[in-house]
């Protein structure tokens, strides 16, 4: 989870099933105040082109899709008597699309795709910068990967290796983020958790999710320092505990169990 700034908007930009999506609650938000978000969501959904919109898009990315479904939805749309929300669009059609969360960071999110469409019933000036600012974010993300990978690429995975194993020394070393900053690795977490589906990083904070940027930059240093791991793994935790004190503002946390 992360944010970005569109015009004086915060977004939650949320990681789903490994696939971005951008909060058109939050985008609504920018409009109208909250109590309207909801319908203006509700009168986007109404529109006949995008109901076109969204079911042409299922259909390309989407197989279960349910196009009987859709074609029913597709013939009331425009009517003075159709209405739907988000949530009955995806019970009705198994849209992946569009997904409604609750609690925390509750409300409905979209698919890049769908949300810079959404970003058109905003303004289109608002729609461009939501662009721009998504892919800045996107651009700073792969950079802070790279510097991570490449250094373990360089100091940690001998010649002539399986991609096999190459890929086990990449995974250990995201678990020693993941102890370090959650104390359980990824593995610990999905059988502590078998209802929950994606991974650790989807349930964390946005404040965890910084702190993990920030942790991906120092672990690759302190790999090309030729730090072993365990020691590296004592420190990324005390740096942890450290950041986390001061984006929460709280009292002493025990990260490492």
């Amino acid at each position: 989870m992360a944010k970005i700034t569109v015009q004086n908007t915060e977004i939650t930009v949320l990681s789903y099933n490994d696939k971005d999506y951008i909060s058109l609650t939050d985008m609504a938000n920018g409009k109208q105040s909250e109590s309207r978000a909801a319908d203006i969501i509700k009168n986007w959904l109404r529109n006949r082109y995008t109901i076109e919109f969204l079911g042409t898009w299922e259909m390309i990315h989407n197989p279960n899709f349910k196009v009987v479904e859709f074609d029913h939805f597709r013939m009331q749309a425009g009517l003075p008597t159709f209405v739907i929300s988000a949530s009955e669009w995806i019970e009705k059609t198994n849209a992946i699309g569009i997904i409604v969360k609750k609690g925390r960071y509750g409300g409905t999110y979209a698919f890049k795709d769908i949300a810079f469409e959404f970003g058109t019933a905003i303004s289109v000036t608002f729609k461009l910068y939501l662009i721009e600012e998504f892919q800045r974010l996107k651009e700073l993300s792969k950079i802070n990967y790279r510097i991570h990978t490449d250094a373990i690429k360089s100091h940690l995975i001998p010649k002539e290796i399986t991609s096999a194993q190459a890929s086990i020394i990449y995974a250990e070393e995201a678990d020693v983020l993941n102890v370090a900053m959650f104390g359980m690795t990824a593995r610990q977490w999905r059988e502590a958790n078998p209802d929950l589906k994606g991974n650790i990083r989807d349930y964390a904070t946005i404040n965890e999710l910084i702190c993990l940027s920030n942790m991906e930059n120092i672990n690759a240093v302190l790999i090309n320092d030729g730090v072993p791991q365990g020691e590296r793994l004592v420190k990324l935790n005390q740096i942890a505990i450290q950041q986390m004190q001061i984006l929460e503002g709280s009292g002493s946390r025990n990260l490492l169990k």
